[in-house]
């Protein structure tokens, strides 16, 4: 065999082993939770800049798309990309935000500052996991998560580092939605250039049963951001 016939049977075999399939990929509906627009559009050729942002209690600093940083004059910009969706890869399946360039009215993301729940309604079935789209800022985000089954509750702790931090072991389960962001303060002046993360959890869930909720509880420390749920159901 040659060299590119090997080189193209090796790549065969890495992109099987991270197949995802994507009739088992749930993108869980969020937008009855979502409270906060923390990233900036650009739509009709105009910027429509973040009003509840990802730090300082909110009032701090945003995201912006690619189109809305270069429409900005801000070149090379850490910026997210103007598709929402974000490909699959060996850590997560795909991941769907919930900005538009062509949406200027509703929100992105929920926001929960100090002591908070919420409850995701996700749609009744065998789920085998569960990724969350997450960040703290403001310090790490002690967390809670109830697991509501059908016929009881599993409930998982986890400590969300500060969205400036860096995956690592000491993080188990936790993979990156997006990396390395900028963000951008008032009148969307650029005020960081790179390092942010919003970071993507993954819980795993007993797919024996049917999972039908998930509560999320927040203690005092941080100021979170909640971005998505993906669910992988069992067929």
């Amino acid at each position: 065999m040659n060299l590119r016939l090997l080189l193209l049977f090796a790549a065969g075999i890495i992109c099987c082993c991270f197949t995802w399939q994507k009739s088992n990929i749930i993108q869980i509906d969020i937008s009855y939770l979502l409270n906060a627009r923390p990233i900036t559009t650009l739509t009709n050729g105009k910027l429509v800049s973040w009003t509840k942002g990802i730090d300082g209690n909110g009032d701090g600093n945003g995201y912006l798309t690619h189109a809305a940083a270069e429409f900005n004059g801000d070149k090379d910009a850490h910026s997210l990309p103007d598709k929402s969706t974000f490909p699959a890869n060996e850590q997560h399946p795909e991941i769907m935000l919930h900005y538009n360039n062509a949406d200027s009215m509703h929100n992105q993301a929920r926001f929960v500052s100090g002591v908070g729940e919420f409850v995701i309604k996700v749609p009744k079935g065998h789920y085998s996991e569960i990724y969350l789209g997450l960040s703290s800022a403001e310090g790490p985000s002690p967390l809670q998560f109830e697991l509501i089954y059908n016929d009881g509750v599993e409930t998982k702790n986890y400590l969300l580092p500060d969205y400036y931090n860096n995956i690592s072991e000491k993080y188990p389960n936790l993979s990156y939605v997006a990396t390395d962001l900028a963000k951008w303060g008032k009148r969307d002046k650029m005020t960081e250039k790179d390092h942010h993360n919003i970071h993507l959890l993954r819980l795993k869930t007993n797919s024996a049963k049917k999972l039908t909720g998930i509560k999320v509880k927040k203690s005092q420390n941080g100021y979170l951001m909640f971005w998505s749920a993906t669910g992988i159901m069992e067929e």
